[in-house]
């Protein structure tokens, strides 16, 4: 006889996991329209649905790249997890698409290149778990997939972006953000609209940072955000130049703990950033926000103590198809009692019928997990980013 996960190893791929519905590899180049158009509705399910996945795998490809990460991250039991493993998992499969296939999206036909650089440590029990990968067989499977040079790259802040290593730093700076952009096909925006007393206002936790001036530095390089991805979520740029006006990719796992996740992708674009350079404008925004938190909120806390002091907020506005319906969320910075401070504060709609449902089963404790409720540091975002500025 044999155990739940030996069974669960053995069962055809299509068995293990959900496929990643998508459309066709040629995406709208840009995407601008869809930023500058009127707001939309949320999208419904067949939009919904083909937000699975990631934007540069197609459905066809579902199989192989979920037991990939499986294999690097997901399969490990959790006490054996190392966070920076799923991102170096992740950046193995960015870094292959954009050198190999960013006119298009991963399939099946790419299956071959991965199985022959990684396909003999999948079984070499003496290093690893059966079925899994160390960072050692992460690193050697991608210096044979992409080239010797990978492993290195990888480590170095000056070859990496958009979750990408690049050979030089010269390769970095030419980096092309349409591919990415233009196989994402942006909706709509779809700010929430219904009534305030029937929208959601909710916040979540603080995290502590080393400094603002770290935050500051980081969160205004759009390109270093994958380097904050937790287990269960990362952001990807998808516009060149800084925070005001970016769009990113979300992509989200729920049912981490399982070792089988379900992922799932979103869109949000920055649309309004309030910073210190505009004093009148970085009140307006947090006394807007007290205001609305406190009205609408249920028994929700104030963003910001009393006596603290607000240093930078910023808007994420959701596009159509995000997992979370219409809405958006907020990031705020702000000190207190000579700490820095990170959360996330959201306004959404209430969700219609195929969102609420898949984010009951699925998305709400890997969202509330992802802004740092539960201090459970390798689910959280806002933990990531503590941890890389030295936190």
């Amino acid at each position: 006889m044999t155990d739940d996960s030996e069974s669960r190893d053995d069962a055809p791929l299509d068995e293990q996991v959900p496929e990643f519905l998508d459309e066709d590899d040629h995406g709208q180049a840009g995407g601008e329209a869809a930023v500058e158009a009127a707001p939309g509705r949320p999208g419904g399910p067949l939009r919904f649905a083909r937000m699975a996945g990631s934007s540069i795998a197609g459905r066809d490809a579902a199989p192989w790249v979920t037991d990939f990460l499986n294999a690097a991250y997901y399969r490990r039991p959790v006490d054996a997890r190392e966070v920076d493993d799923v991102r170096l998992a992740f950046s193995v499969l960015t870094t292959y698409w954009y050198r190999k296939a960013s006119s298009r999206r991963l399939h099946v036909t790419d299956l071959p290149a991965f199985h022959k650089a990684f396909g003999t440590h999948r079984f070499d029990t003496g290093r690893s778990g059966r079925g899994t990968l160390d960072r050692a067989q992460l690193l050697a499977g991608g210096a044979a997939l992409i080239g010797d040079w990978f492993p290195a790259a990888y480590e170095d802040d000056d070859r990496r972006g958009w979750g990408v290593a690049f050979a030089s730093p010269e390769e970095r700076a030419a980096y092309d953000h349409s591919k990415r952009l233009a196989l994402a096909r942006l909706g709509k925006l779809t700010p929430e609209h219904a009534p305030p007393d029937e929208q959601v206002w909710h916040t979540y936790p603080p995290v502590e940072m080393p400094s603002a001036e770290g935050v500051v530095g980081a969160l205004t390089r759009p390109e270093t955000w994958p380097d904050y991805a937790s287990e269960v979520g990362r952001f990807t740029p998808l516009r060149p130049g800084g925070l005001d006006g970016q769009t990113f990719e979300i992509e989200v796992a729920a049912g981490t703990d399982s070792g089988r996740p379900i992922f799932t992708r979103g869109y949000v674009t920055i649309t309004r950033l309030v910073t210190p350079d505009d004093p009148a404008a970085l009140r307006a925004y947090f006394d807007e926000l007290e205001a609305g938190m406190a009205r609408y909120g249920e028994d929700e806390p104030r963003v910001v103590p009393e006596d603290g002091e607000p240093v930078v907020g910023f808007d994420l506005t959701t596009h159509q198809g995000h997992f979370m319906g219409a809405g958006h969320n907020r990031l705020v910075l702000y000190t207190h009692e000579g700490r820095a401070l990170v959360r996330a504060a959201g306004t959404w709609d209430p969700m219609p019928w195929h969102i609420g449902q898949a984010y009951k089963v699925a998305g709400r404790e890997a969202q509330h997990a992802f802004w740092g409720q539960g201090d459970v540091a390798r689910l959280s975002m806002l933990h990531q980013l503590a941890l890389r500025l030295g936190g």
